[in-house]
């Protein structure tokens, strides 16, 4: 026997009730953020206020037209929508025009849409057609590269729309990946790229003497060179030929640095030299032990080398001069209050003059005399802090927190893998927006221009994440719209 399930139950009300609250409080913030004192009121339609209502409006019919299409066609169409928004994205690449050197946002008479927003649902659902489909293994190197493709072919068409903010979300996509059974060393992997990025870059501009190299690659080396040692003493437990690793760079060292007294050694071939010599021993271990798990660590030691020798060149060419100011300033190694850190340290001020209590509701003076550019945009959080201080912006993220957590409970509870994987693609690009948005607010991460999800002003990102989270609700009600 089988029994229909009305769409009004099988439908997760709570995580619609989190959607409109955070929904609501989104336009709150935004009349705070915009507001001046000639304004009318909330639906003043020469106001963003108003205008973020008809998105909300606009986003509510778009939630529900999405619960009423049939939830098999959502994976039906999956690489036709993929497909469909990959030409989109080429085509704005040629037609969109340049605002504040980006070239992402295609206009229809009134309407601004940034493609890019679209991207993100598309690629959830490419993925999880793909990772549904039959005999699907993850840890296969087969099936591996077509879904690097899935993931490298919007990045890279968004990149190329000078949108780096955008494209870096598709690096939430590893949390889904890992969550379905991916090995944890490539998690690893992007941890030990970034932290050797942040310590070459950082400690670049610290020679070790005229000609000899920079401390931040020595210690990009010494960083490498620690990871086989604590692999191999911990791990494997091979203690004597850690030994003879660690002795062998230190007598390796302390040659070169003698050798400087009558020669102007460079230490950063000294360190490449070191941890390439080191590797090779643990290939020859690898062979005499039969420990396969020696050829990864020499391989990643060898990938790490060439890595920190072209970070100065991905820093110095291929990002842009804005970009690199950022990471200066977040790496504390410019000051620039009145240039690339003046967003952020006004921000900071925002936040923390709202105290515990906060100023109340319009009475926010940075907010007010716009001392924070974006307010309304990328840095809205800021008037939650400075308004409704540090019990609102708590109540904030307790609410996204909840969502979070809802989303979860929604992929767990999943019969198909299809709709499973789809929900944690959600999860995980809500959760990187979260975490990016509230560490650049408080400059604990680089300035990167991705909006805060349901709060910052515009009709692409609102539209964006409705259309996300309500396919998800479609996909969640139909697992009870038959019971068996």
């Amino acid at each position: 026997m089988s029994k229909n399930v009305s769409m009004k139950y099988a439908l997760d009300w709570t995580t619609i009730l989190y959607f409109v609250v955070l929904v609501l409080m989104g336009w709150i913030s935004i009349y705070g953020a915009s507001y001046n004192f000639d304004q009318a009121g909330l639906l003043d339609w020469d106001q963003r206020a108003g205008k973020q209502f008809v998105w909300i409006l606009t986003a509510f019919a778009i939630a529900g037209m999405l619960l009423l299409v049939d939830y098999k066609m959502y994976s039906f169409f999956a690489y036709f929508i993929y497909a469909f928004t990959i030409i989109l994205l080429i085509v704005t690449i040629f037609v969109a025009p340049d605002i504040k050197g980006s070239r992402s946002w295609l206009v229809i008479g009134p309407v601004s849409f940034q493609p890019a927003e679209l991207a993100k649902m598309a690629t959830s659902l490419a993925l999880a057609r793909f990772m549904s489909s039959y005999n699907y293994k993850l840890k296969n190197w087969n099936d591996l590269l077509p879904l690097g493709m899935f993931l490298l072919l919007p990045f890279s068409l968004i990149i190329l729309q000078n949108e780096t903010g955008s494209a870096l979300v598709f690096i939430a996509f590893l949390l889904m990946l890992y969550r379905e059974g991916m090995n944890g060393i490539i998690l690893m992997l992007v941890v030990l790229a970034i932290f050797l990025f942040v310590i070459v870059i950082r400690f670049s501009m610290y020679p070790i003497a005229l000609h000899q190299g920079s401390w931040g690659f020595a210690m990009g080396m010494g960083f490498i060179l620690a990871i086989q040692l604590v692999y191999a003493f911990f791990v494997s437990r091979h203690r004597k030929e850690a030994g003879i690793v660690l002795l062998g760079s230190i007598i390796a060292v302390g040659i070169a640095s003698l050798a400087n007294i009558w020669y102007v050694i460079n230490f950063n071939y000294v360190g490449i030299a070191v941890v390439l010599l080191s590797s090779i021993y643990w290939i020859f271990v690898a062979l005499f032990s039969r420990h396969k798990q020696f050829w990864m660590i020499a391989l990643i030691s060898f990938s790490s080398v060439l890595f920190c020798y072209s970070a100065d060149y991905l820093f110095e060419k291929v990002l842009e001069p804005h970009q690199q100011i950022r990471i200066k300033v977040l790496l504390s190694m410019e000051d620039d209050l009145s240039g690339a850190g003046y967003n952020v340290n006004q921000s900071k001020i925002a936040i923390g003059s709202g105290g515990f209590w906060g100023k109340g509701f319009l009475n926010g003076t940075q907010t007010k005399l716009k001392y924070v550019p974006e307010q309304d945009t990328d840095f809205i959080f800021c008037t939650v802090g400075e308004e409704h201080g540090f019990w609102g912006s708590t109540l904030v993220l307790v609410i996204f927190w909840l969502l979070l957590m809802r989303i979860i409970r929604i992929a767990e509870r999943q019969r198909e893998s299809f709709n499973r994987i789809y929900a944690y693609c959600v999860a995980s690009i809500l959760f990187f927006h979260l975490m990016i948005n509230i560490g650049m607010v408080l400059g604990i991460m680089p300035v990167i221009g991705i909006p805060l999800p349901f709060f910052s002003y515009g009709g692409s990102s609102l539209w964006g994440f409705t259309v996300l989270l309500f396919i998800l609700l479609r996909l969640d009600a139909s697992r009870l719209e038959r019971l068996r």
